[in-house]
């Protein structure tokens, strides 16, 4: 269930230090806006969401199931809205970039909404409080660190892709041990991503100055946002997965 949520990044593109006669400009300003906008792009795609897979859980046990029918599509279709966000960004217009955000944001929680047939609600509320906390703690490392972390992100994203590996590997094991196992290396590989992710949103805020306020830099936000929404949900699913009581 929660293996497809897994495993997805996204490319920033071409976008490049912006500078006015070879100075930066306004960076503590243009870091506060640009930040501010990506941290409140993820925060609402994290409470729709919460609020989508909410809602599916008050339509019955009928509705449930046929989610799961339909799970293939429904994450077909969330690979294709972040293809499509990712890929296309500079063609797009800042509030089509955002639309697509949102139903990524809307159908993501749809698609997770049967966790609550598996977890107790009590450990889904548990778990999503440890992630935020971490995730929360994580950031602000990344944010306030002075230490280059490119070498941390380039190991967590091979580790990614090992986990990747893994997982379809234990797809024909169905070995519970590797599956305790692929979920302590996630929740180490996500909590570097979010590290790393976060100090390349300061960097691009400090070196954006004046352009903080542009269409380009808007899309570029919105992206950053994407990133840190899949390393909140996925630092989730692995928590939930190691500590969660079924039902």
């Amino acid at each position: 269930m929660n293996e497809r949520n897994d495993y997805r990044k996204v490319d920033y593109g071409d976008y490049r230090t912006v500078e006015q006669d070879g100075v930066l400009v306004d960076q503590e300003d243009g870091a506060r806006i640009f930040m501010n906008r990506v941290y409140n792009w993820m925060f609402c795609g994290l409470m729709l969401t919460a609020i989508a897979a909410w809602g599916v859980t008050q339509l019955g046990e009928q509705v449930f199931r046929a989610v799961l029918g339909l799970s293939l599509p429904l994450v077909i279709v969330e690979l294709v809205l972040v293809i499509v966000l990712s890929a296309a960004v500079r063609k797009l217009s800042p509030p089509v970039a955002g639309t697509l955000f949102i139903a990524y944001s809307v159908l993501n929680g749809v698609t997770l909404s049967p966790l609550f047939l598996v977890y107790t609600q009590t450990s889904i509320f548990l778990a999503f409080g440890s992630c935020a906390l971490m995730f929360a703690a994580t950031s602000t490392f990344g944010y306030l660190t002075g230490m280059r972390l490119d070498r941390i992100g380039s190991y967590c994203f091979m580790g990614l892709i090992g986990i990747l590996i893994a997982s379809l590997v234990n797809f024909f094991l169905r070995s519970e041990a590797l599956d305790y196992v692929i979920s302590y290396v996630g929740i180490a590989v996500f909590v570097g991503l979010t590290a790393w992710d976060t100090q390349k949103m300061r960097m691009v805020g400090e070196t954006a100055g004046e352009e903080a306020q542009s269409d380009s830099m808007r899309k570029v936000a919105i992206l950053f946002a994407l990133n840190l929404y899949l390393d909140f949900i996925n630092l989730f699913l692995q928590l939930l997965r190691i500590f969660g009581r079924r039902r």
